[in-house]
């Protein structure tokens, strides 16, 4: 009964009405009267993304869309779609409509749906499908008589093994007839039909003609009047109840089958009786005897399907169609189905049925104003409910959530649901919820009396076991809409409120948890409501675990004013001090307490952020210092002062919120507070909050330095974040160093004088950790500026401290003071020597130079570099700047003074001149030239292998500049060498041996291959030059600065070369061959195999270590071979090159060289080169060669050939022929005519050369024949047709 209510206050869950998904209607008749809504039927989309609003023949489609309020916040709203007339008969209207969501078919879909049919059933008795758009899909006339309610049912998964399966259908109620449609059938039909409208449309038709669905119609007889139905599904008897029925019915010699047959069940409400039940059996055509005794008299038959054939109608002609639109449909009868047994109540009449989700359970209403629930199974009413006229009724079926079935007794069985009745009173304008079966209220709202209750009672169609599968089906059960704000509201119950045992506290405390999440995560909130909402739920909560987990999302969210988070934790803390001690939570209790500590020590600090005392130190005894490192600093500070991409939450300036200071403390056994170091931006930030202020002088620093005492934190902390807060804040620093320092020495002073900072037992002769853990920061930074003004203040104070301790034990001690202050003096040159280094390094480069970013150095850095740490920083900057090798040579060497100073202002810019200096002079030892070169060869180098292409023509070149004249290049350039060069080197040679061109495996184009092959022949030519000497020059010494003495990483480059063997002279001399072949082939773009001009000694020797002794090849060589090797080189030779230039006098000797390396005789390479020479038309060089012919005669036929060449071309080819010519051809001998004819001067790379050259060619050639000679009078014979040409022009 209603008096059944439940004691709880069912105002904690009242925000389980969503706001978050209100959707407003926007339409026409929003401003009628209120009662307006109750005269429309109305239906709504079980995922309430369609609402079909209708009025007799008219009807509006609102499809939900997403809008932007006036606070500019996205919400989903209902707005009209479509707006029509659905009538086609005349007079008919619209009695009844359900909206249904049909199932995407694609493989991608989780649970939305893919478009949603609307059904109208009519007076008339036709019901018709529209899609979302007000399209007619299909229309049918299922039965002459008004359609008095639609309603459809979806397959659910069932819940337990013995469970039916339900199938999909949609069923019509008429007046005496019930029409069912199959779900899968109907989904078919419905999507074939919406395709063929489509294909109609884009095609310019309207013609179309749907197949007839295939239904069964029941005749519900037995009942006076029936005005709503519910279809329960299929269903099984059990056995007891098959024989019950058989006994009833046949009498005691009645037959019982073996298995009981499947029937549906559908259930009407009305008058005469109240309530029927009916059965019809599926599948059969005869009934069964031992089921049926009434159906004797009915002769009930199976369901009469009225499908045609398929799509068989869609070929007509449009004549015929017109002609079948004329006529009246054809209805079929109705299959007689009389009434099992029913509820009767000759005064009572039903007006309508809710079946619940689990088909066990349906809500009647009558026109008594009660409400019943009926059993199903077993066909009784088992609860009502009083004073509810008009009533309208909903189901909500919830799951159990995860963190309700943790506590539960039944955590290891099925997921458990629980069942709740809605109840809409409009009359009382009141919305109650009721726990199903025998439960009591949970909750009731007062809601508008004119509401409407939208209860789908399905999901989508279309799906089955198969395709649901991981789908996330988001419908929604129960929806209230509200008509007179257009308010679309849905119901959440929590589950919890379906349980009455004990288990129910911890659930409703897990719920009420979740109620203060979901205020935490509400944007604005104001604080005195979250104050007061936050103390209400953690004092209700009871279980000590939850109320914990309670208050620890409430101090660990950001939006909690501090004022807040104090006063809801001294309310917990108060209300946990007045319980009886020995049930109060330990644990709850300490964290209440360390909380509170920590709450008021931030609202301490920040009190003392806003007091206006002011106190001032001395900077006495610190000027000096800071004068001296001024200029450094202020050039520092310019070179770091460029503007940089920050976010605004990382900005230091941003405040500190208490849930951040709270998570960065925790609260020791003893009562004390310890930082818990977490990430260095947190790290950072908490240093900001405590000391920021007191160093900008804008607070008390001691008072703050006492309040973080009173609070138990270690001053060893305190330091680490003082010196965190310092380094990070460079650049503020940097702004006004004099007043920052000033307020840093006090700091310090004020920190060193805790209790735990510097030992009172502290032995003067030993290092202090407190001091220590300053140098070790200073010593780990990269912001070398911060680090040294704080290892100067620092300092001051360490020397301070001494000093007195050393007064007040009335003796000196010196060997203290010498030793503590020691390590200070050597970390403060250091220190300063690195702000020097980074000064210079942080200089941008001038345009066009390599660019790259800024190295950041620190002494850890430095001294883990090892000994040539500091060069190879300085390299990484000559690289970045590209300085070119004298440039270089003129920094490192000092004997040019001033001189070099302005040719170096000249070219690195202004500023540079002033670092440099000072570079210079703090680092005599480290930026030796032989360290220095060492490093600048190697960092080129490693910058060429990374970008060969880009680097090859540049840094090449200086790297050998820089060897010329340096006495340490020998074993330097053997590590650059096998590191990098050699395996380029070797890849090179196999792909020219393979396929003659350069691949990609070798990382660069023929330009740059070119390049690097000739610098390979300079390294290998000065590495034997650098052999010859090394015997000598001694070695070079390598030291460094003193206070660097303490480096402790890998060994320089310069002192791994030292450590290097010499190497193998025939070794280099051989490589230096194969990288000259190399070089030629790729220069001459020559076809050759490298390495078949080596025999098998050769071809081991390459690729090793050049200081190994390798069998290398014999005097002797094969005869083949020489060929070979002198066929290439006269390859070589026949080359076209220039006649003047840098490449003019070298192609000779090239050739001549090779020759010699390759063992081929250099009198073949000589005659062969006079005569390329004269064949390219450069006969003055020739002629220089010739002298050094040492065969003459075979010198001259050789020549002779050639001259004959130009003579023909002068003769026979020229274009420019005159008849003194031809005449002079007719002149000459036979013998020498037809000698000429012969001659074939396509092969002279110049055949137009002046004739006073050929004349000088054919006089030469007499003086090197000898008269006997076989072509002497050849030659005779030449020279006078050449003189009578000469004579002719």
């Amino acid at each position: 009964s209603a008096d059944n209510e439940l004691s709880w206050d069912t105002s904690d869950w009242e925000s389980a009405w969503d706001s978050g998904n209100n959707k407003e209607e926007e339409e026409e008749t929003a401003g009628q009267s209120e009662p307006w809504l109750q005269d429309c039927v109305v239906s709504l989309s079980p995922c309430a993304d369609l609402l079909v609003v209708a009025h007799e023949h008219k009807a509006v489609f609102l499809s939900a869309k997403w809008r932007t309020d006036e606070s500019g916040r996205e919400e989903m709203t209902l707005a009209v779609s479509w707006t029509g007339t659905l009538n086609t008969e005349e007079g008919e209207c619209v009695s009844s409509s359900i909206c249904i969501p049909l199932a995407s078919q694609k493989r991608s879909s989780t649970g939305r749906p893919d478009w949603t049919c609307v059904v109208v059933g009519f007076t008339s008795g036709y019901v018709r499908f529209y899609t979302e758009n007000g399209v007619l899909l299909l229309a049918q006339l299922l039965h002459e008589d008004s359609v008095l309610r639609l309603k459809c049912r979806t397959y659910e998964i069932p819940r337990h093994p013995g469970v039916t399966e339900q199938h999909e259908e949609l069923s019509i109620l008429y007046p005496a007839a019930l029409v069912t449609i199959d779900g899968f059938s109907l989904f078919q039909s419905l999507r074939a039909c919406r395709n063929q409208v489509a294909r109609a449309a884009a095609a310019g038709s309207d013609m179309i003609q749907p197949p007839p669905l295939a239904y069964k119609k029941w005749g519900l007889q037995d009942m006076d009047t029936i005005v709503d139905h519910s279809s329960v599904g299929i269903m099984t008897l059990c056995v007891f109840d098959q024989m019950k029925n058989a006994s009833i019915l046949g009498g005691f010699n009645a037959s019982v089958k073996g298995s009981p047959p499947a029937m549906n069940q559908y259930v009407t409400v009305g008058g005469g009786p109240y309530t029927g039940f009916y059965y019809a059996i599926e599948g059969s055509s005869q009934p069964l005897l031992s089921h049926v005794a009434l159906a004797v008299a009915s002769k009930l038959t199976s369901a009469l399907f009225s499908a045609a054939s398929g799509w068989l109608g869609w070929s007509k002609n449009k004549n015929e169609e017109e002609a079948v639109q004329k006529q009246k449909p054809k209805v079929e009868p109705a299959t007689p189905l009389g009434i099992r047994f029913g509820l009767p109540d000759s005064r009572r009449h039903g007006e309508s049925i809710s079946l619940s989700p689990c088909n066990t359970l349906a809500g009647v209403t009558d026109d008594f104003g009660r409400v019943t629930l009926l059993d199903l199974a077993r066909g009784i009413a088992v609860r009502m409910w009083k004073g509810y006229r008009d009533a309208q009724l909903g189901w909500l079926q919830v799951s159990e959530e995860q963190g309700d079935r943790e506590f539960s007794p039944s955590a290891s069985l099925p997921r458990r649901h629980a069942l709740f009745l809605i109840i809409y009173a409009p009359r009382r304008g009141i919305l109650e919820v009721w726990a199903m079966q025998q439960g009591p209220r949970v909750g009731a709202f007062t809601v508008g009396k004119h509401c409407r209750l939208l209860y789908a009672g399905y999901r989508l169609m279309g799906v089955n076991s198969v395709t649901s599968q991981g789908w996330q089906l988001h419908t929604q059960q129960v929806c209230l809409l509200d008509p007179t704000n257009g308010a679309l509201r849905t119901v959440n119950i929590p589950f919890h409120l379906a349980l009455s045992d004990k288990k129910s506290e911890r659930a409703k405390d897990m719920h009420l948890l979740k109620r203060l999440t979901t205020i935490l995560r509400s944007r604005e909130v104001e604080p005195d409501f979250l104050e007061r909402e936050g103390k209400n739920v953690l004092l209700d909560i009871k279980h000590p675990a939850i109320k914990k987990q309670a208050l620890e999302s409430l101090l660990s969210h950001k939006n909690v004013p501090v004022s807040c988070l104090t006063n809801i934790t001294h309310t917990v803390f108060d209300t946990l001090k007045q319980q009886d001690p020995e049930e109060v939570d330990t644990a709850l209790l300490q964290l209440c307490s360390s909380q509170l500590k920590m709450l008021q020590l931030y609202s301490d600090i920040q009190q003392l952020h806003s007091a206006a005392e002011i106190e001032q130190d001395s900077l006495e005894g610190i000027e000096d210092e800071l004068s001296s490192v001024g200029p450094t600093l202020k050039r520092y500070a310019e070179l770091t002062s460029r503007p940089s991409v920050s976010f605004a939450q990382d900005s230091p300036d941003s405040p500190l919120p208490a849930q951040a200071f709270l998570s960065q403390m925790e609260c020791t056994e003893g009562g004390e507070l310890k930082v818990v170091r977490g990430s260095d931006t947190d790290w950072n930030h908490l240093g900001n909050f405590l000391f920021w202020d007191c160093l900008c002088g804008k607070c008390p620093l001691h008072k703050v330095c006492d309040r973080l005492q009173q609070a138990g934190i270690s001053p060893q902390q305190l330091l680490s974040l003082l010196l965190s807060m310092w380094l990070q804040r460079e650049k503020e620093v940097l702004q006004k160093p004099n007043e920052t320092v000033r307020n840093l020495h006090a700091l310090l002073i004020a920190l060193s004088n805790m209790k735990g900072a510097v030992e009172v037992s502290w032995d003067p002769q030993s290092i202090s950790p407190w001091w220590q853990q300053v140098r070790t920061t200073c010593i780990q930074s990269h912001n070398v500026a911060a680090a040294l003004l704080a290892a100067l203040v620092a300092y001051r104070a360490a020397k301070a401290s001494i000093t007195s301790r050393a007064d007040s034990k009335l003796q000196s001690e010196w060997e203290a003071v010498s030793l503590e202050l020691e390590q200070w003096v050597v970390c403060v040159r250091q220190l300063e020597d690195v702000l020097v280094l980074q000064t210079l390094l942080l200089v941008p480069p001038s345009q066009g130079a390599a660019g790259g970013t800024a190295a950041q150095c620190s002494i850890k850095t430095l001294l883990e570099g090892g000994t040539g740490g500091i060069a190879d920083n300085v390299s990484k900057w000559v690289f970045r700047h590209n300085l070119s090798p004298e440039r270089l040579k003129e920094i490192v060497q000092k004997k040019e003074g001033k001189n070099m100073d302005d040719k170096v202002e000249q070219q690195a810019g202004e500023g540079r001149k002033e670092e440099r200096e000072k570079m210079c002079q703090r680092f005599p030892h480290s930026l030796s030239p032989d360290l220095l070169f060492a490093h600048c060869c190697w960092e080129y180098v490693v910058q060429w292998n990374k970008d060969p292409e880009v680097h090859a023509l540049t840094n090449i070149d200086i790297i050998y500049k820089i060897y010329e004249d340096w006495v340490f290049n020998d074993i330097n350039q053997k590590n650059d060498t096998s590191t990098f060069v050699v395996k380029r080197f070797s890849a090179a040679t196999f792909l020219i041996e393979k396929v003659n061109l350069v691949h990609t495996d070798v990382g660069m184009g023929d330009k740059a291959m070119t390049s690097f092959l000739g610098c390979c022949v300079q390294l290998l030519q000065i590495l034997m030059e650098a052999d010859s000497a090394v015997e000598e020059v001694s070695a070079p010494e390598l030291s460094v600065e003193e206070v660097w003495s303490g480096a402790d990483g890998p060994a320089s480059i310069a002192e791994l070369a030292l450590e290097q063997r010499g190497v193998h002279y025939p070794l280099v001399q051989h490589h230096c061959l194969l990288a000259s072949l190399l070089h030629a082939a790729m220069t001459f773009s020559l076809k050759m195999k490298p390495l078949s001009l080596f025999d098998s000694k050769g071809k081991n020797a390459f690729f090793r270590d050049l200081t190994t002794i390798q069998l290398m090849p014999s005097g002797d060589m094969d005869p083949g071979l020489v060929s070979l090797r002198q066929e290439v080189n006269s390859g070589t030779g026949s080359s076209p090159l220039p006649s003047s230039g840098p490449k003019a006098g070298w192609w000779p000797s090239l050739c001549l060289e090779l020759g010699s390396l390759l063992q081929v005789n250099p009198d073949i390479l000589r005659r062969h080169l006079v005569c390329e020479l004269y064949n390219q038309g450069l006969d003055l060089r020739a002629e220089e060669v010739m002298l050094e012919v040492e065969d003459k005669d075979v010198l001259g036929s050789q020549l002779l050939v050639l001259t004959g060449q130009r003579l023909c071309y002068s003769l026979l080819h020229s274009q420019s022929q005159t008849q003194a010519a031809m005449e002079l051809l007719a002149r000459l001998p036979p013998t020498l005519c037809t000698w000429l004819k012969a001659m074939d001067p396509s092969e002279l790379r110049c055949p137009l050369v002046p004739l006073s050259q050929t004349s000088r060619l054919v006089g030469r050639l007499i003086e090197i024949l000898p008269e006997n000679h076989a072509q002497y009078v050849l030659a005779l014979h030449l020279l006078e047709a050449v003189e009578a040409l000469t004579t002719e022009d």
